[in-house]
């Protein structure tokens, strides 16, 4: 799959916009959506060093997301569950067994965590930087809410920035593979940018030292896709 087709896929085209809301094509059920091909990072393995390192993101990448991935095909064949779209898959995620939840968790959240990281330079938008400033004072209290939450979180899981249904952003974590478009989720809502805070995201490299992982997270932020979510939420 060429680079357009995986940003169509999670979502930070403005012109895919319309159709590709949410990560995942609102309009066509799962199944058909994703199921011909596992779609292609944006960028070499070595890309994003030394924040993170190539052997990371390949394990990373052709280990754990392709195994979501292709779980959750096997997950929802056949099943009502092929027929929703994911954000409608995920309003009612309660409704569904484990393996759907989990792996269709890991695959939406896996797709929309490499579209959150380039190597290049990137910044917040003007609109993005006013709705920060409104919801925590500061990009770098925003920062360093965001951090905290993933240097915290417990155990594996995910440090989310969400806009809500009212258009005010916040910061939230959950546990697993799960995200703020879920039914089960403690906050709900739009997520716009996300960290992988399970050990195999960062361990290679970081050891037990997250913190250090997450305080370099920062050097390879995506602001762009980050800013399109926002106006496209």
């Amino acid at each position: 799959m060429k680079r357009r087709n995986f940003i169509a896929l999670v979502g930070t085209s403005i012109a895919a916009a319309p159709l590709w809301a949410n990560g995942i094509n609102t309009n066509v059920p799962a199944q058909k959506a994703i199921d011909s091909v596992f779609p292609e990072l944006p960028f070499a393995f070595n890309a994003l060093e030394p924040s993170i390192d190539a052997k990371t993101m390949e394990i990373h990448y052709t280990k754990h997301h392709k195994a979501y991935y292709t779980n959750f095909m096997a997950a929802i064949k056949d099943t009502p569950a092929a027929q929703l779209d994911m954000k409608s898959l995920f309003a009612e995620i309660s409704k569904y067994p484990a393996a759907v939840r989990n792996n269709g968790g890991g695959f939406y959240n896996h797709s929309l965590f490499w579209e959150n990281l380039s190597p290049a330079k990137t910044s917040p938008s003007a609109n993005l930087t006013a709705a920060i400033n409104k919801g925590f004072g500061t990009l770098d209290k925003f920062k360093e809410e965001f951090s905290n939450a993933a240097k915290k979180h417990f155990g594996s899981g995910w440090a989310w920035l969400v806009a809500g249904k009212d258009g005010n952003l916040f910061v939230s974590d959950t546990l697993n593979q799960d995200n703020p478009l879920m039914d089960v989720a403690e906050k709900k809502g739009t997520p716009l940018l996300c960290i992988d805070v399970w050990e195999h995201a960062y361990y290679l490299n970081y050891q037990n030292r997250r913190a250090e992982y997450v305080d370099n997270f920062w050097n390879v932020v995506n602001w762009d896709t980050v800013n399109k979510r926002y106006e496209n939420r």
